[in-house]
């Protein structure tokens, strides 16, 4: 009878046990999901690779210091990124030449890519600077939403551009969705005399959407070009 009951005591003993940790396990990792996720929605940083300086992000509500940002949501790009950022960073370095009063950004978003999308990314930002080109890290693979998502709330533009990574779409397509912006800002204005030079393109909030129809016979952009705060306007 003794016997029984020591082994009793044993079941019940390693029982409470069994228990207690089960549940220190539960409290530790309510406590990690909880910190993990402040930590990942707190104010990032950007890193300089080239003075390994950290430069505080942005914040869509913030004033905005560019015309435009132009977000690439990258998801194992390593080849085709370059590429693509290749013809953007032309396309955009040109038009600033002939316009000196626009000025751009490009933000990459790394989605928890497992090849060398990092790697491309930083390259470029060697060569154009952290103030031209940044890149945001997501560690791992949130999905495309919330990597533009990402891109635009630590964002400098007036004017937020989603460009894809892999190059299907042409860049200098954006202009067309420009004219699409300033042309609803004209009729939000309900037939104002107002010059174009006199429009703040912020003033309104407007987001413009085109398709990859340019792929097919008809063209217009596979862009989804938005403004800081803005509202929605389709076209």
């Amino acid at each position: 009878m003794e016997f029984q009951w020591t082994i009793f005591a044993f079941v019940v003993i390693v029982a409470l046990v069994s228990a207690l940790a089960l549940g220190a396990a539960i409290v530790f990792e309510a406590f990690r999901r909880r910190f993990n996720h402040a930590h990942a929605e707190g104010h990032p940083i950007f890193e300089d690779p080239s003075s390994l300086k950290q430069v505080p992000c942005p914040y869509i509500f913030d004033p905005a210091e560019k015309y435009i940002s132009l977000i690439i949501p990258a998801f194992n790009e390593e080849h085709r990124l370059p590429g693509a950022l290749d013809e953007t960073i032309n396309y955009l370095q040109q038009r600033a030449a002939k316009d000196k009063s626009f000025s751009y950004e490009v933000v990459i978003v790394d989605d928890g890519s497992a090849d060398g999308t990092k790697r491309v990314a930083f390259d470029f930002v060697k060569k154009y600077t952290v103030e031209n080109v940044r890149v945001i890290l997501l560690g791992r693979n949130h999905g495309k939403g919330e990597a533009i998502r990402k891109g635009m709330l630590h964002s400098r533009g007036e004017l937020l551009l989603m460009l894809d990574a892999d190059g299907a779409t042409k860049v200098d397509d954006l202009e067309k969705l420009e004219n699409q912006i300033h042309t609803v800002a004209k009729r939000e204005l309900g037939g104002s005399s107002a010059s174009d030079s006199s429009l703040q393109i912020s003033d309104f909030p407007i987001a413009a959407f085109g398709s990859r129809a340019h792929l097919e016979d008809k063209a217009l952009a596979t862009f989804a070009l938005c403004l800081r705060g803005s509202g929605t306007a389709t076209f």
